[in-house]
């Protein structure tokens, strides 16, 4: 079994109702086969199957006990579930560069961000580049920690992307462009279209976190 198959068989093992309440019996704590039975309010051999199928997609193990070898205790496997997270990797082996439209918001946020997650050096640059970097976008990097007070939006030339790992953060900088299959795509809204305190935070959120996800 490969590694997507072994991811799906876990997500199939859980979708079911009483699979995920005998999972949630289980988090804290070992239990007994009667314990789960009593807790599930299930019958023998109902409750025999979902444990089968839940050991059978190694989420769980059955032991004898060491006192009452008549009784088992069901516990879960260590690493139960690392396989559910996504496992497309995406090499960070060369700079990030950022681009949105305007470069005055999104894309200047997210290559400061990359710069203080990851400690590596991050690019950003616009297709149709404003004159300065948005104050909104300014006091929601104070608030995060960072700073912008001296980035100023440039214009996106073609040099700027030879050997660089392109993310497009703006649908229409993406749409404009001719992406390679190399890039990725961020799909974030302009916070400066609110342009309230909220949208910049929550684009500050939305950008850390996607961050986040991909310098792990």
């Amino acid at each position: 079994m490969n590694a997507v198959q072994q991811r799906a068989a876990v997500h199939a093992a859980l979708g079911d109702p009483h699979r995920l309440a005998i999972v949630d019996a289980l988090l804290p704590s070992d239990r007994s086969v009667a314990e789960l039975g009593e807790q599930a309010t299930l019958a023998g051999n109902l409750l025999a199957h979902h444990l089968d199928v839940l050991e059978d997609a190694g989420l769980i193990v059955r032991v004898i006990s060491s006192g009452d070898k008549r009784r088992r205790y069901v516990r879960l496997c260590r690493g139960a579930f690392d396989s559910l997270r996504p496992s497309a990797k995406v090499p960070i082996d060369r700079p990030v560069l950022f681009v949105c439209t305007h470069n005055s918001a999104r894309s200047q946020l997210a290559a400061a961000l990359w710069n203080d997650i990851t400690r590596q050096v991050a690019g950003s640059a616009g297709t149709h580049p404003a004159t300065n970097v948005h104050p909104g976008a300014v006091a929601a990097a104070r608030r995060a920690g960072i700073d912008l007070t001296r980035a100023r939006p440039r214009l996106l030339v073609p040099r700027d992307l030879r050997g660089r790992r392109v993310i497009t953060v703006c649908d229409r900088a993406h749409e404009e462009l001719s992406p390679k299959k190399s890039w990725l795509h961020w799909s974030i809204a302009d916070p400066i279209i609110a342009g309230d305190r909220r949208a910049f935070d929550a684009t500050v959120d939305e950008l850390r976190g996607r961050i986040e996800g991909l310098a792990a």
